[in-house]
């Protein structure tokens, strides 16, 4: 019988991955670079990729698809709105730019002299993700990570 942790909640799990979209594009990996750790059960990741790794163990390697809903979501056309240009600080603002108001991350998608539409969608939002995903290790959280609800240390938070 193996010794081996079951990732599930109350477990840190440090992974690394690489992320592709529908065609093959890589958005995002961790190779070449420390792990990505984070503390299962406390929604650090997407709940997709979480459930997909919930009963694994350290050295399991994996490819999940994660479908839209399940990841960052479907696009909401509310989410898409012009704002007076006023309310900007910043003189030179081009589309593109992101920025955060309220908590919420915005692009900007348009500007006018009147205007800036600013999109508050995740990027990914109405995509599959695909991951490919090796767990490099798991353990139990300490009771400071479960306290403040992240990982701490390498791959993680550091106060």
């Amino acid at each position: 019988m193996s010794d081996l942790l079951i990732i599930g909640p109350d477990t840190v799990v440090s992974m690394h991955y690489t992320l592709t979209n529908d065609a093959g594009e890589v958005l995002d990996s961790s190779q070449g670079q420390d792990p990505l750790a984070y503390l299962h059960g406390a929604g650090n990741i997407i709940p997709g990729l979480e459930n997909a790794l919930t009963g694994k163990t350290q050295g399991a390697k994996l490819k999940a698809s994660i479908q839209a809903e399940d990841a960052y979501g479907l696009r909401r056309e509310e989410l898409i709105q012009a704002i007076p240009r006023e309310m900007f600080a910043a003189e030179d603002i081009q589309p593109g730019m992101v920025f955060q108001a309220e908590g919420q991350l915005f692009t900007v998608v348009g500007v006018t002299d009147a205007e800036v539409t600013v999109d508050g969608n995740h990027p990914l939002a109405d995509q599959t993700l695909h991951f490919d995903v090796e767990i490099v290790e798991v353990r139990p959280a300490t009771g400071e990570e479960l306290e403040h609800g992240h990982v701490h240390g390498p791959g993680g938070h550091h106060h």
